[in-house]
């Protein structure tokens, strides 16, 4: 799957041991392999490999990731209830940007210099300044939304979430539109 986004592309795909994404910033892909603390990095024309990739020390197991075009960081989903942010300019500088013990990090989008982040537990869709780390944000789902795959911010204020479970059916998949509180 290929998604135009700022001027570049992001495009998902499956690998054989788990995940792989990737995202543009400039004229440099950024890939994150489900393999612990590393990303590799390649150019976006010819996906030429751009040295040995990025160590990031304590990571345990990376999920997903977005890339802040303003202040020029990634920030990247650690399963172990925290985000890291690394800087797409120096990558040996990175830190543990927000920690939790309350809630896994299931997903991230960006918009402008907003990070959403999606949590399955427990359901919940958080927005964070980039800037402070201020919670803007805090939306709790109903726990028939047992599992979440995705949220998004759109331009009139309100969330898309894609989750699995309805107040009809716990299997179901769908997606729902929710409003801020």
């Amino acid at each position: 799957m290929t998604y135009n986004v700022f001027g570049g592309t992001l495009s998902l795909t499956q690998s054989i041991n788990q995940s792989c994404v990737s995202g543009v910033v400039g004229r440099s892909v950024r890939m994150l392999f489900q393999v612990l603390e590393f990303f590799k990095m390649h150019t976006a024309d010819k996906l030429s490999a751009l040295g040995e990739g990025v160590h990031v020390e304590g990571m345990r197991d990376p999920r997903d990731f977005v890339v802040c075009r303003h202040d020029r960081q990634l920030y990247v989903a650690d399963w172990d209830y925290c985000i890291w942010r690394v800087s797409v300019d120096d990558h040996s500088k990175y830190v543990k940007w927000l920690t939790s013990d309350t809630f896994h990090v299931t997903t991230l989008s960006m918009t402008s210099r907003h990070l959403l982040v999606t949590s399955s537990e427990p359901p919940t869709v958080r927005q964070y300044n980039t800037t402070n780390k201020q919670l803007l944000c805090n939306v709790q789902l109903p726990r028939y939304m047992w599992w979440l795959y995705h949220a998004v911010e759109t331009t009139h204020d309100t969330f898309v979430v894609g989750h699995r479970g309805t107040s009809q059916d716990n299997q179901q998949y769908a997606v729902s539109e929710l409003l801020r509180f």
